[in-house]
């Protein structure tokens, strides 16, 4: 049986069985004991769709008014003016740390308990603007696939997001059977305030670490403490992830999703500037990342 029925045959597929084979096969100069075997995805833009701009950044259009209310002034600032006038040609020219610095101020002052169940609730309902699918509904078919291949052959799946860590594990388990201890992500600082049922953690309106680029590689050692075996990503921000991972012996293997596909999801690379493709895409062939076209690999791209 296929383990991969919706992907192409093709380069990518093949690089794909061939690193599982090689890195579950006992005898195999590459074989690859199981604590060993990590994988790191990317989630904006891998694991499900980032245009025009991320799931996150709607969920703050829609949190940021009541926000507003209580502090006017932010109605004159930029990025916040962008944010309250839902101008997404304007948000989506910003740099993906202005527009998500943003996104993280509709956490402050809630707990995380509070902050998991405003995500959760906005999530039954949530449709994307142009797909016209729920959100949920707009993950990425061939690597459900994936994730499931990889757990059969005991790799561990992890998230590693730009994206907020507290808005990724309201919906990791649900869409990928990815608990929350394995997303790694963007958080707050926060504080830890006593009440009748306990110590409770609450937001602060300040970012403690943006994972993106470098600072994936140090949550990577800081969080997960082991360097993966497999990592996938579509954007510069995931270049430094995909070169760490290809350090060292054994097998391994570096995947790279190209959005080439405007009749099916949408086509872009370099010039989505809240997440560009151009650097990695050009560093590609010498960094021996394979690069996955949605176009050419994938069979189809959403669940039906």
């Amino acid at each position: 049986m296929d383990p991969l029925p919706s992907w192409n045959d093709g380069w990518a597929k093949a690089a794909i069985l061939d690193f599982v084979e090689r890195a579950t096969r006992e005898r195999s100069p590459d074989f690859v004991p199981v604590p060993e075997r990590i994988a790191v995805f990317d989630h904006d833009g891998t694991l499900w769709v980032e245009r025009p701009v991320q799931a996150q950044i709607y969920f703050t259009l829609d949190r940021l008014a009541g926000i507003a209310a209580r502090d006017p002034a932010l109605r004159a600032r930029q990025p916040y003016k962008a944010f309250l006038e839902r101008d997404l040609a304007t948000i989506a020219g910003f740099s993906r740390r202005e527009a998500f610095e943003v996104a993280f101020t509709t956490h402050s002052g809630l707990t995380t308990a509070e902050f998991l169940d405003a995500a959760s609730s906005w999530f039954k309902s949530a449709k994307h603007p142009i797909l016209g699918r729920l959100f949920t509904e707009c993950v990425y078919l061939p690597q459900l696939e994936l994730l499931d291949y990889l757990r059969a052959h005991r790799f561990k799946p992890f998230v590693v997001t730009g994206g907020g860590v507290e808005f990724v594990r309201s919906i990791a388990e649900q869409l990928y059977g990815i608990p929350p201890e394995q997303v790694v992500g963007s958080s707050n600082k926060t504080r830890v305030e006593s009440g009748p049922g306990g110590p409770a953690i609450f937001a602060l309106p300040e970012v403690r670490s943006f994972d993106d680029r470098e600072e994936k590689v140090v949550n990577i050692e800081l969080h997960i403490g082991r360097r993966p075996r497999l990592a996938f990503g579509n954007s510069d921000g995931d270049l430094r992830m995909l070169q760490y991972t290809g350090r060292g012996g054994g097998a391994r293997l570096r995947l790279l999703l190209h959005h080439d596909d405007a009749a099916r999801e949408f086509s872009y690379d370099r010039e989505f500037r809240l997440s560009p493709l151009d650097e990695a895409l050009r560093m590609a062939p010498a960094e021996g990342f394979t690069v996955v076209s949605i176009k050419n690999d994938w069979k189809a791209v959403f669940p039906a």
